[in-house]
C-alpha cells in the first residue's frame, strides 16, 4: 500500500486492530474483509487507521488494500435485532472481537446491528451515548441495558443477551440478569431505527 492512500479497505478475512503499532499491543477492535478505513498515518509496517463507525486504532499495512465503495455494510432491512445476536450464541468471549470465533458485549451490539444494516458504535460507552434513554419501565426486547464498562441485550421478564467475560461464563449466552450486573446498571437504551 503506497503511504499516500487515505482510503483504504481490509483485504484480510479478519484483521486485529491494536492500540498501539506493536504485534502484542492489546486488541482494540477487529476489522473484517471489505470493511473502509480511513488510514490517517502509516509508519513501520503499521497504518493508524479509523473505522467507518470512528474507532481508531493500528493494523498492519498488508492487510489493507485498495477502498471498496460497497457490500461491505448490508443494505438495512429488518428490525429483529435479537435474531442477529441470537446468531453468536456459544461463541467464546474475546476483547476487542466481532466474530463467532470470539467477540466482545459491544462488539455483539455492534454486529447485529451491523447485520441488520445500522451502523452503531463499537464500545459500550459510546452506545450508550449514542442510543436514546428510556425508562426500565418502558425497555422492550432489542433494547440495551448499559452497565459500568458492560452492555447487554434486553430480553424481557428479567433476562439479558450478552457477551460474558466473567470468569466461568465466557461466552455469549441468555441469562437472567445476574445480580452483580444489576447493582452496576446505569441506563436503558434503545436505537430508534430499530424499533
Amino acid at each position: 500500500m503506497s503511504l499516500g492512500i487515505s482510503r483504504a479497505a481490509c483485504r484480510a478475512a479478519i484483521a486485529s486492530v491494536r492500540a498501539e503499532p506493536l504485534a502484542d499491543a492489546g486488541q482494540v477492535t477487529q476489522l473484517l474483509r471489505g470493511e473502509p478505513v480511513t488510514v490517517r498515518e502509516a509508519r513501520d509496517g503499521w497504518a493508524r487507521i479509523e473505522t467507518a463507525y470512528g474507532y481508531p486504532g493500528w493494523v498492519r499495512e498488508e492487510e489493507l488494500g485498495d477502498a471498496v465503495d460497497d457490500g461491505w455494510l448490508p443494505p438495512r432491512g429488518g428490525s429483529d435485532v435479537l435474531r442477529k445476536a441470537r446468531a453468536y450464541l456459544g461463541a467464546p468471549y474475546e476483547w476487542g472481537g466481532m466474530t463467532e470465533r470470539g467477540i466482545d458485549c459491544s462488539g455483539l451490539v455492534h454486529m447485529a446491528f451491523r447485520r441488520l444494516g445500522v451502523l452503531v458504535p463499537r464500545d459500550s460507552g459510546q452506545q450508550e451515548e449514542a442510543g436514546v434513554e428510556i425508562a426500565t419501565d418502558d425497555l422492550r426486547p432489542g433494547d440495551l441495558v448499559c452497565y459500568e464498562d458492560h452492555v447487554a441485550f434486553w430480553l424481557g421478564e428479567g433476562r439479558i443477551l450478552h457477551a460474558s467475560g466473567r470468569e466461568g461464563v465466557e461466552c455469549v449466552l441468555e441469562e437472567p440478569e445476574p445480580d452483580e450486573l444489576f447493582a452496576k446498571r446505569r441506563s436503558c437504551r434503545l436505537f430508534v431505527t430499530c424499533r
